[in-house]
């Protein structure tokens, strides 16, 4: 399918309009989601642009027509924003528990699935075979493109708009995305987290198989620079390996105090 915003817009294209933003009849759906009404459409427009779209069909593309730039300067509000958020409200924990706490909020796996719970994906601008090979549905794509809504947002609206924004739709589901196993991508958060801490990434080993052929259990081990960090068991190599880091990241936080008081 076409996400409804890219369609418009070639439409646009195909009749020789450049209408300003403000014209895209689908931008105040998307601004009441993240309740922020902006003064300068042309913006979030921009936070929509993934990079094949901004030289589909454009020549030469402009230089800022895609949300590169919005992403890397959403990341950095977001961050912020998260910081002093937990640092307000987790009075009593310590810094690392704090810091573990903001790597699940602002990672891949967290922000994708709130794309997704805002049906971010039908707003993005993309080339067709983009489109084709389903990009707007990845969740790396749909992350960037909501850390480069929150830029625009800053862009616009300051540190006073891009604050209730981000609490919106992220904090406050706090507990949610601590607690709610359907939320969380263990394998996704627990790379994220090794790949900042040591530089690689933690590797899957199948220990052992067990049951008849139709239905075997694969038990899975976790392993960082030759340390097993975890194990789960599932009934495919997938789910084993989903167990194991789950369990492994748990024990990370854990360790740090991260829903306990440190």
């Amino acid at each position: 399918m076409v996400p409804q915003l890219t369609l418009f817009v070639k439409i646009k294209r195909l009749f020789g309009q450049q209408s300003a933003a403000c014209d895209y009849p689908f931008l105040p759906q998307l601004e009441k989601a993240i309740g922020h009404r902006f003064g300068d459409p042309s913006i979030l427009v921009r936070a929509l642009s993934h990079r094949s779209y901004s030289s589909d069909g454009q020549d030469p593309p402009a230089k800022d027509s895609s949300n590169e730039r919005l992403e890397f300067l959403g990341d950095s509000v977001l961050s912020l924003v998260v910081n002093e958020f937990l640092y307000k409200r987790y009075p009593d924990k310590r810094e690392g528990a704090l810091t573990k706490m903001k790597s699940v909020i602002v990672s891949k796996a967290i922000l994708s699935h709130y794309a997704k719970r805002h049906n971010l994906g039908s707003f993005l601008l993309l080339s067709e075979n983009a489109q084709r090979a389903r990009v707007g549905e990845t969740d790396s794509v749909l992350a960037d493109a909501l850390e480069a809504v929150f830029g625009a947002v800053f862009l616009d609206g300051g540190f006073e708009a891009v604050r209730p924004c981000i609490k919106k739709l992220l904090l406050s589901d706090l507990e949610d995305i601590f607690y709610n196993e359907d939320n969380i991508n263990y394998k996704s958060l627990l790379q994220e987290y090794i790949q900042a801490l040591h530089k690689v990434p933690p590797k899957y080993r199948v220990s052992a198989t067990t049951g008849p052929e139709h239905a075997k259990e694969f038990k899975v081990e976790v392993v960082v620079r030759g340390q097993v960090l975890g194990g789960g068991v599932g009934k495919t190599k997938k789910l084993g390996e989903q167990e194991a880091a789950k369990m492994a990241y748990k024990k990370l936080l854990n360790t740090s105090g991260v829903g306990e008081e440190a």
